[in-house]
């Protein structure tokens, strides 16, 4: 039986994980799974940068747009449902692309979730009434102090992820991050990683094209219509919660455009320090030659086999 591959095009926001996975698609004949966490759902088209009409229609596409906010969809959800779509495009694949930047999403495919301790419900409720009574803020500093090593990665603007590690911090009496990668699930295929590099003041320089080009879109009329849900955990994301603070007063456009490329520059230094942790990762120059990434895919290929 011929091996089966996962390629997975990992890397920060604004580096062209989206381009590189059409062009690799295309060259092995195969499709495209989403990684990306924030193109789920299909109100959210401007903020998130989901792929063109053109793009999707260049490779096809999975998991994109396929859930409204309104729906609960985890991490062990995406997990169980790309593992059933595997199943399917490995019968008439060889090779399958993963491509995104949300990094637990990529893991969970590759390696399976962790294993995390029960967390009594309110546990969960008093750190809810705590981010209302007191802000995000106070549970920012509190998860500094319990763990510092998830601290350093999580999305500190979703407060979805920060009461997730602090309720298992609470409930365990042990760091979140200690739970996490203790052991590996066993998968049918083998997964080649290769990640985007480039400096960090060209991958800056492109979030702040990019933001500015989202405006340019329509992204003020898009968060707009999605001011009144702002409470679904879908919306907790940068690009929205900027523009919801102007919305209600307290700041103007320029400033929450401003915002948005700082939170957007942050996200993406937070999504290298989850990425450069896993040593499987191969890494190109996002504007490497298509041959010669080819060439390093058929290397990794052959070096894996042999192992």
């Amino acid at each position: 039986m011929a091996e089966k591959w996962l390629i997975a095009v990992v890397g920060p926001t604004a580096l062209g994980k989206t381009r590189w996975g059409i062009t690799l698609a295309r060259h092995y004949g195969t499709e495209i799974i989403s990684a990306d966490s924030r193109q789920f759902y299909r109100e959210m088209r401007i903020g998130t940068a989901v792929p063109s009409e053109e793009e999707l229609s260049a490779a096809r596409h999975h998991l994109i747009q396929h859930k409204s906010i309104h729906d609960h969809y985890s991490v062990g959800d995406f997990e169980k449902e790309t593992l059933e779509l595997l199943d399917q495009l490995f019968s008439h694949h060889t090779e399958v692309m993963l491509v995104g930047g949300s990094g637990l999403y990529v893991d969970a495919v590759t390696q399976g979730l962790d294993q995390f301790p029960e967390v009594p419900p309110h546990t969960r409720e008093k750190l809810n009434k705590r981010l209302e009574e007191e802000g995000l803020e106070v549970l920012q500093d509190e998860l500094r102090s319990l763990d510092p090593v998830y601290y350093q990665e999580v999305d500190l603007e979703n407060p979805h992820r920060v009461i997730r590690a602090l309720e298992v911090c609470q409930a365990s009496g042990r760091p979140y991050s200690d739970f996490r990668k203790r052991r590996k699930a066993r998968r049918d295929f083998k997964t080649i990683y290769l990640g985007l590099d480039a400096p960090r003041d060209l991958i800056y320089r492109r979030i702040e094209e990019r933001v500015d080009l989202m405006i340019k879109e329509g992204l003020v009329e898009e968060a707009r219509k999605l001011h009144g849900l702002k409470h679904l955990n879908a919306l907790q994301t940068v690009g929205y919660r900027e523009l919801f603070r102007y919305f209600e007063g307290e700041w103007d456009l320029d400033t929450a455009i401003s915002e948005i490329k700082k939170n957007t520059r942050r996200f993406a230094k937070r999504q290298l320090t989850w990425f450069r942790k896993n040593k499987e990762i191969t890494w190109i120059p996002y504007d490497a030659n298509p041959e010669r990434v080819v060439e390093i895919i058929e290397q990794l290929k052959t070096q894996q086999h042999e192992a």
